[in-house]
């Protein structure tokens, strides 16, 4: 009877149709050599220092801001003390988990406690986005050889949308980036465990991160194991919704999660037809981005891990989120450079010999043409290596400041002062409920949005003395003030 059952049981799984599942990677094609093993390595060590140089000289030079190194360091500080993650910078006692929900930062507090500076921040945002160059050059090596490697490596170090965020003080979404890479790389050579292990740590970088988490979940549903994928996919979108519904509400001042509203449209680009697409910044950044893979991310299913992100940013009436002038790009990167390896190791007849030399020259001659116009060119310009006199004046004015004390100080000097000093806000965004110790403010400050200070920043400095507050120093239009009552 056993063997009979056995016997039956095998002829159904002989007539049983197998799942149709994509083809695993093929070995590099004959005559493409690899190259070294430790080239994806030594690409991340050298894009480790360009970033490092671009971001530490900007701090250096007083270019940082307190939106947002100040905000991250006061927050981190407080994780490096076993304390709630407040950043005065945003309001008094303002956690931070109630604007977006980035709990993975604290990772960053033990080496915080060690180095306590904003350099600790910048430095680790640099580490953390290079690293990003070790699987996608990896990738390209094994599938292609040594020329695909370097290409794909090379083109995602230099890449604009890293390179802003590297340039713009520090955020959370440096930790997604490495993330992604990984993920990315691990989905398209079909190790579909790591992919997702890879990508589940996404869902403390920022809320929004789940969307993608469940969409290389719904990747690995249809070309992988779909148990796996679909449960990834159910995670993400559960750990999106938990996050902006639950957790982010009960940590912030409103009870809400504020950033909801700018994804509801608005009515004032109707006036115009065809008001709400033109000018075609969403466009131009899409075009940016495909372009130095040479559009051959497109080709790419990997590609499609794009959309959550480009989706809730086009969809947005905030015109910050639609162009190349943040940080809102570095996660995409990897995901498109990704891709274009992908569609390489998929494509192999059609992309091989001239055609292929053909298509790497051009995504590294559009990568090399804008270049100039974003901040990794700064490496090489003069003006980086000099301080300014207004420069060198507001760095020696907010040296005079004692250690320990309560300051309201200006968007620039603020990122000057966290690490040392109980931080708030003079003008712009938020002011202290009560009197500070001192009072910093550059007037030329042309970072300050001056919303809450109509009158401008010479404003706060007359303001000031009049409420009793003395000059102690004054120079190229940096003011500190002190309050003869506080101690």
């Amino acid at each position: 009877m056993l063997g009979a059952r056995t016997l039956a049981a095998r002829t159904v799984d002989a007539v049983r149709p197998e799942r149709p599942t994509a083809a695993p990677s093929a070995p590099p094609a004959p005559g493409a050599r690899p190259g070294p093993r430790t080239l994806p390595y030594a690409l991340a060590a050298l894009f480790f220092t360009l970033y490092a140089i671009v971001a530490v000289r900007r701090h250096q030079r007083g270019l940082s801001g307190g939106y947002d190194l100040g905000i991250f360091e006061q927050a981190i500080r407080n994780y490096a003390h076993f304390h709630a993650p407040v950043a005065d910078l945003k309001g008094p006692g303002y956690n931070v988990l109630g604007d977006h929900f980035h709990p993975i930062i604290a990772l960053l507090a033990p080496l915080y406690r060690l180095f306590p500076t904003p350099l600790t921040l910048l430095l680790a945002q640099a580490a953390l986005l290079a690293l990003a160059v070790v699987p996608i050059t990896r990738w390209g090596q094994r599938t292609r050889g040594l020329w695909v490697g370097l290409a794909a490596g090379v083109g995602t170090g230099c890449a604009w949308g890293i390179v802003r965020v590297d340039a713009f003080d520090f955020h959370e979404v440096c930790f997604a980036v490495p993330l992604v890479a990984f993920a990315v790389e691990a989905a398209g050579r079909e190790r579909w465990r790591a992919a997702a292990c890879w990508a589940l740590p996404l869902l403390l970088v920022k809320e929004d991160l789940g969307l993608t988490v469940a969409t290389l979940g719904l990747y690995i549903a249809w070309r992988g194991p779909r148990r796996l994928g679909v449960t990834l996919a159910v995670i993400g979108v559960l750990g999106t919704l938990v996050e902006m519904f639950v957790l982010i509400p009960a940590a912030s001042p409103t009870g809400v999660f504020d950033y909801l509203q700018q994804l509801e449209p608005s009515a004032a680009p109707a006036a115009v037809p065809g008001g709400h697409w033109w000018p075609p910044t969403r466009l131009d950044t899409v075009l940016l981005l495909l372009a130095p893979t040479a559009f051959l991310a497109l080709r790419s299913p990997l590609a499609l891990l794009a959309l959550p992100t480009l989706g809730w940013r086009f969809v947005s009436h905030n015109t910050a989120y639609w162009g190349t002038a943040y940080h809102y790009n570095g996660v995409l990167v990897p995901i498109l450079f990704g891709a274009m390896v992908h569609t390489l190791d998929r494509e192999r007849v059609r992309y091989s010999g001239r055609r292929l030399r053909v298509v790497l020259a051009a995504g590294l001659a559009v990568t090399a043409a804008t270049l100039p116009a974003f901040p990794l060119a700064e490496v090489v310009e003069p003006t980086t290596w000099r301080t300014t006199a207004h420069e060198r004046a507001a760095l020696t004015v907010a040296a005079e400041l004692p250690d320990g004390v309560t300051v309201a100080a200006t968007n620039h000097l603020a990122a000057q002062l966290t690490d040392r000093a109980t931080v708030s806000m003079a003008c712009p965004y938020r002011r202290p409920p009560g009197p500070v110790a001192y009072l910093l403010v550059d007037t030329r400050d042309t970072t300050a949005d001056t919303t809450n200070c109509p009158a401008g920043l010479a404003r706060v400095v007359t303001d000031a003395e009049h409420a009793g507050y003395t000059v102690v120093d004054a120079r190229d239009g940096i003011t500190l003030l002190r309050d003869p009552a506080a101690r």
